[in-house]
C-alpha cells in the first residue's frame, strides 16, 4: 500500500497553481482538486475556507511569488537596469504563471492583511529601486503607479491575444521601457518644472 503524502497548504497551494496556470482560474474546483490530491473534497475545509478561501490564497501565494521574481531580476542592479530587469521579470512570470498572475489580480479581497503586506513589498521593491533618481516620495508613488498600469497593462493584453500583428512582441515591450525610462529622466533633467524631485 502506497504511503499517502502528508497534506498541508503548500503542497494545496502548489497543486492549485498547476491547475490554474494549465486550465485557468474559472475551471478550478475543489473537487478536481481534491482529484488531483487523490483526497477527498471535505478534507480541503481543513485548510481552506471553501473556493473563495482558496482563489484568496492563491492570490497571497501569487503576489508573493510575484515579488521573489522581481527581487532576484533586480539584485546586484540599479537604476535603468534594474527597472528593466524587474519588469522583464514581471512579464515573465505572468507567461509563465497565466493563472496564478490572473489569481492575483481577479477580485481578491483587498481588506486581507497578508495580501497586503505582499502588495506593499512590491511596491517598496520598486520605490527602492526608483530612489536613484532622487524623486521625492509622492513622484515616486506616481512612477510605481505608471510601471504598474505599463506592466499588468501589457501582461493583459499579451494574454487575451491582443497582440495580433506579426511584430516581435518583445521589441514592443523593450521600447515601451525605455519610452518610460527615458520619462523619468525627462523629468529629472527638467526637475525646475516639478516640486517632486529632489534638489
Amino acid at each position: 500500500m502506497s504511503q499517502r503524502i502528508r497534506l498541508d497548504l503548500s503542497i494545496i497551494l502548489q497543486k492549485a497553481t498547476e491547475l490554474v496556470d494549465e486550465n485557468g482560474l474559472d475551471h478550478l474546483s475543489l473537487g478536481k482538486l481534491a482529484e488531483e490530491l487523490q483526497i477527498r473534497p471535505p478534507s480541503l475545509y481543513n485548510h481552506l475556507d471553501g473556493l473563495n478561501g482558496l482563489k484568496q490564497k492563491l492570490a497571497v501565494n501569487g503576489v508573493k511569488k510575484l515579488y521573489e521574481y522581481m527581487l532576484q531580476a533586480a539584485v546586484g542592479r540599479s537604476g535603468d537596469d534594474a527597472i528593466r530587469a524587474l519588469s522583464e521579470a514581471y512579464v515573465e512570470f505572468a507567461r509563465i504563471h497565466p493563472g496564478l498572475y490572473d489569481a492575483t489580480t481577479r477580485f481578491p479581497n483587498s481588506e486581507d492583511k497578508e495580501l497586503q503586506q505582499a502588495q506593499q513589498s512590491v511596491v517598496e521593491l520598486v520605490v527602492q529601486v526608483l530612489q536613484a533618481y532622487n524623486l521625492k516620495e509622492e513622484m515616486a508613488i506616481h512612477m510605481v503607479r505608471g510601471l504598474r498600469s505599463i506592466l499588468h497593462g501589457f501582461t493583459s493584453i499579451e494574454k487575451m491575444g491582443g497582440f495580433g500583428m506579426p511584430i516581435d512582441i518583445d521589441k514592443s515591450f523593450s521600447i515601451l521601457l525605455n519610452t518610460y525610462i527615458e520619462g523619468i529622466h525627462s523629468i529629472v533633467i527638467n526637475k525646475d518644472k516639478y516640486e517632486l524631485v529632489e534638489g
